[in-house]
């Protein structure tokens, strides 16, 4: 009996590998291996990217706000198949609002590519922890990146004042219903997002152009005070870091970076409470930052959008966006020049 036993097994071990070659020969198709611009469930703007390397294969995402991250584990079960798993951080408040406890969910995202477009399925514990979620969203295959454009042949039409110091005509808030701090005085643009101690947080809106621009060279003056934040939207999609981090490391998240993308090349930050001047010129998703007279991109390549964006689609027109819904902030002198294409 038990050496039947054993040649079953062996038998059942030999039919699995000749008779299910699959288990041994997973190819992926070469299609999922890209940038993707994703519309995620609740309808924000999200990212992804699938790569492979030296036998290994890997992801990052987006999704929707906060900053481009690794994925925890990429997996394809089949040929036509990719499961990526993310983690994400759900705080435990107690009365007083304060974190006491911070677990960690796992969102199980599975998707296959059809021509130019990814079809996802994205599974989600609540975070209550009673149940899961079951989403489905879509994401569109991003145009290869042009050549870097030839910034010394770039050809602009006639500047366009978007805010000269008297009025915020050509402004308007990202979303009507959110609470205005914006006002204007003395020729300052300047953001007041006062919160009251005890009271439950306001959500002030972010200030947004009514018209909406492809390709252009932007100007303007900012300032913030000790600990500000606040960011410039380009195309509505593509966000430059303002903040005071005078002192500290180069990096993404810092005053001039690509948020969570990349970082400034050199360091060109002023302290808080000193005006500041940007000079930023976007053609051909590539983008060039002058900070304080000192170049801190210099025509890198924008593989995608930034967390907060309005959508994920890098071609389409968008409107310059300055965020209000974080601290203090203040701006002055903002002129747009679009290029001729």
């Amino acid at each position: 009996m038990k050496n039947k036993l054993l040649l079953g097994s062996f038998l059942c071990l030999a039919g699995i590998i000749s008779g299910s070659p699959s288990l041994l020969a997973i190819t992926p198709n070469e299609g999922f291996f890209d940038r993707w611009a994703l519309t995620i469930p609740d309808g924000r703007a999200g990212w992804l990217e699938v790569t492979k390397e030296d036998g290994y294969y890997d992801a990052s995402v987006l999704w929707g706000s906060g900053s481009v991250l690794p994925v925890d584990s990429v997996i394809f079960p089949n040929n036509n198949t990719l499961i990526v798993m993310r983690s994400r951080a759900v705080p435990r408040k107690d009365a007083n609002g304060e974190v006491v406890r911070t677990q960690r969910f796992t969102d199980t995202i599975r998707a296959r590519v059809v021509g130019d477009t990814l079809e996802l399925t994205v599974t989600q514990l609540n975070r209550n922890g009673l149940g899961v979620q079951r989403h489905e969203f879509t994401g569109t295959r991003t145009p290869p990146l042009p050549l870097r454009p030839d910034l010394a042949n770039a050809k602009f039409s006639k500047p366009i004042t978007l805010f000269d110091g008297t009025n915020i005509d050509q402004w308007r808030l990202l979303h009507r219903d959110d609470v205005n701090g914006w006002s204007v005085a003395d020729g300052i643009l300047s953001n007041n997002p006062v919160q009251k101690e005890g009271q439950p947080r306001i959500h002030y809106g972010n200030l947004r152009t009514k018209d909406s621009f492809e390709d252009f060279n932007l100007k303007l003056e900012v300032m913030v005070p000790e600990k500000g934040n606040s960011g410039i939207y380009l195309r509505g999609i593509y966000e430059i870091q303002v903040a005071d981090t005078y002192g500290k490391p180069l990096d993404s998240h810092h005053m001039g970076g690509i948020y969570s993308r990349v970082a400034p090349a050199v360091m060109a930050e002023k302290p808080a409470g000193e005006w500041q001047t940007y000079d930023i010129t976007l053609i051909d998703r590539h983008m060039t930052v002058v900070l304080n007279g000192n170049k801190i991109h210099d025509n890198v390549p924008l593989e995608g959008c930034t967390g907060g964006a309005l959508w994920s689609d890098q071609l389409k027109p968008g409107p310059i966006y300055l965020q209000g819904d974080h601290t203090q902030a203040s701006y002055k002198n903002i002129v747009l020049t679009p290029v001729i294409n």
